[in-house]
């Protein structure tokens, strides 16, 4: 691609997340997501395979549906109550079609059925915009909304959303399909404590960041896309295998990681509210991601393809990718566990 039209693009990106981000107002708000779902269709379609342009084709169908349905929601608010703002959500059917088109957009259970195909037909890169800054700008507008929306429904959806995203990657030999069910399940947790502690949905936002532009860039960097290519990498890349396994551990929330910071404080939070019954259901829910996180593990670590020699490869490629991004990621997303104090004290 062009590296003006490039930077246009990515300069749009950005432009339409922080209209989003800045807007009371429910029309700026959502001209910010169509800024956004417009600048990334053009990233998305530029390797012209079939499979790049259906997932396109089905991720604009879905976008321009919640964006008509939040315009259709915001205008019948208005309609009501005579206020564009934002804070004025007064109306119960007004807040709840946002809430249903905002999920839509950021393909919370049930409205996930678009996610795991869309990310299967793109490359790693613009699947990793997709997966992380694509989640900012409506994940804003869920915070900004929240106490206007009923409690009963973002429990549904939190739950909803780390079943179907521990269920859905379970039969997955995809590895951006696995992604994809990672980061609804991920998002499940993010909904769920957000009535009750919104400071830990944005620790769980940020630590989700950081473990999936590791993920990400990591199988970019080794070219990875089926869970068999990943036992043909240690051979290549010892220590990027072992770091890897490291991050995938982390997106699975075990201890000393980092990703298993916002589990701890979000099941002690509903412990806290007097919800066991919730933090056990997401507590076990947790334990079907962790499966398939281990599957992509085993396949990584501790199995050796056939076709291949069982040393390390004595000449390597250079590799093209920068190498700060990932190293940067990888030690975000692996040791933040052990500042988790002065994360709780900056997020409150």
């Amino acid at each position: 691609m062009n590296p003006y039209v490039l930077m246009i693009l990515l300069s749009s990106l950005g432009l339409g997340t922080t209209l989003t981000f800045a807007s009371s107002h429910w029309l700026l708000a959502w001209m910010g997501l169509e800024i956004n779902t417009l600048a990334i269709v053009p990233l998305m379609a530029q390797h012209h395979h079939p499979r790049a342009v259906e997932a396109t084709t089905k991720y604009f169908l879905t976008q321009a549906t919640a964006a008509a349905l939040i315009l259709f929601a915001s205008m019948t608010n208005a309609w009501i109550t005579g206020e564009w703002d934002m804070n004025s959500m007064s109306n119960p059917i007004a807040s709840t079609m946002i809430m249903i088109a905002l999920a839509l957009k950021i393909g919370l259970a049930p409205m996930h059925f678009w996610m795991p195909e869309v990310l299967q037909g793109l490359d790693l890169l613009t699947g990793l915009i997709l997966s992380t800054w694509q989640k900012l700008a409506p994940l804003a507008l869920i915070i900004q909304t929240a106490q206007a929306i009923d409690p009963l429904l973002l429990t549904t959806l939190g739950v909803a959303s780390t079943l179907v995203g521990g269920w859905g990657g379970l039969n997955q030999t995809q590895l951006r399909k696995i992604l994809a069910y990672s980061s609804i399940a991920h998002m499940g947790w993010m909904i769920i404590i957000l009535q009750y502690a919104p400071q830990l949905t944005l620790i769980a936002l940020g630590t989700y960041i950081f473990m999936t532009s590791a993920a990400f860039l990591t199988l970019k960097s080794t070219s990875a896309t089926k869970i068999n290519t990943l036992a043909m990498t240690w051979s290549h890349s010892p220590t990027l295998t072992a770091t890897a396994a490291l991050v995938l551990l982390s997106l699975g929330g075990l201890p000393p990681l980092t990703g298993f910071m916002p589990k701890w404080l979000i099941l002690q939070e509903l412990a806290k509210q007097d919800l066991p019954l919730t933090a056990t259901v997401m507590a076990l829910a947790a334990l079907l991601s962790l499966y398939f996180y281990l599957r992509l593990c085993y396949a990584m670590t501790l199995t050796i393809s056939p076709n291949m020699t069982n040393s390390t490869a004595p000449w390597r490629t250079r590799s093209t990718q920068g190498s700060l991004p990932l190293a940067i990621s990888t030690t975000l997303a692996l040791g933040l566990l052990p500042v988790t104090p002065a994360i709780l004290m900056l997020a409150t």
